[in-house]
């Protein structure tokens, strides 16, 4: 049986001293209880490790070879218990998040540079996905994580508040309404109106749209044959406005802008997480709530 290593690490200070009474005293404890420890050590592993008299304390070849070999022993232990203490608080391990497009320009970087930073142990892969597949990936293991925009449906996990960001909308810089700092949804509604395709995320194309029901005459939605975050060409034209949450004014294509609309609701951006979590995934909703309040992302 292995010794304790209490008793190793005494023994250690004991072999730098060569004095009971000083090993004692830097150790903290009762000079008979130092006595009684080395005694219990030798009987033990079955050999002397020191010869003792009343005024000297002498290694002997026994004690020489541990007192070599046990420091980087010990090192690798304390290297192994930090280990599992990482794991065990959710600093150690690899890390899959898988974001919607629409949380790319500034929500998922900041979420995903936070843990990087403050988790050396942690290796972070973070990929866009099709916001209805984020929440059956982090149901089923394929992913550990998920940002998403909206109350998306899912079972199996749990949807944590990560943001509110108020809506408005993408125009041209040169459009007539980029003049005015917030824009009324009646005067958005007269222009063509650029929304996400409903298939690829019909939370965020319901809540969008709703935005427009009471307005007369009706808007006119055009829904782009590409993603709605990618390159938008009659954007730029003046052509249609897009109605987009302000995480859109970070990223602007050239000649794009964003206005907030005047009285629209926020739109909610949300971490999905496992139902059932692991040290990881608390982690993960820890330092998510950290970051939401440093950035003031919801609202006290």
């Amino acid at each position: 049986m292995a010794p304790d290593t209490v008793s190793l690490r005494y023994f250690l200070v004991l072999a730098q001293e060569l004095n009971f009474t000083r090993a004692a005293a830097r150790i903290g404890i009762a000079q008979p209880a130092l006595s009684a420890r080395m005694r219990r050590l030798e009987a033990e592993l079955g050999t002397a490790l020191l010869v003792r008299n009343t005024r000297s304390v002498v290694l002997t070849t026994a004690g020489a070879a541990l007192a070599e070999s046990a420091p980087p022993a010990l090192a690798a232990l304390d290297r192994a218990w930090d280990t599992a203490r990482s794991a065990a608080a959710g600093e150690l391990g690899t890390l899959r998040i898988g974001y919607s497009l629409s949380t790319g320009a500034e929500t998922a970087p900041a979420l995903v540079d936070r843990l990087i930073r403050g988790n050396s142990g942690l290796e972070v892969g973070a990929v866009p996905m099709a916001t209805p597949e984020i929440s059956p990936a982090v149901a089923d293991g394929r992913i550990d994580a998920g940002i998403t925009r909206g109350e998306q449906p899912g079972r199996g996990v749990r949807r944590y508040l990560l943001r509110r960001a108020r809506i408005g909308v993408q125009l041209a810089q040169h459009h007539p309404l980029a003049e005015h700092p917030e824009i009324e949804i009646a005067d958005a509604a007269a222009y063509p109106l650029r929304l996400p395709d409903r298939a690829a995320n019909p939370v965020i194309h319901d809540q969008l749209s709703a935005l427009f029901r009471d307005t007369r005459p009706h808007p006119r939605f055009h829904t782009p044959a590409v993603s709605f975050d990618m390159s938008q060409r009659d954007l730029r034209d003046g052509v249609t406005l897009a109605p987009a949450g302000e995480a859109a004014a970070t990223a602007q294509p050239p000649g794009i802008t964003w206005r907030p609309l005047r009285g629209a609701p926020s739109l909610t951006i949300h971490l999905v997480l496992p139902r059932e979590q692991s040290p990881l995934h608390r982690r993960i909703r820890a330092v998510a709530k950290t970051l939401a309040h440093e950035l003031h992302w919801l609202p006290d």
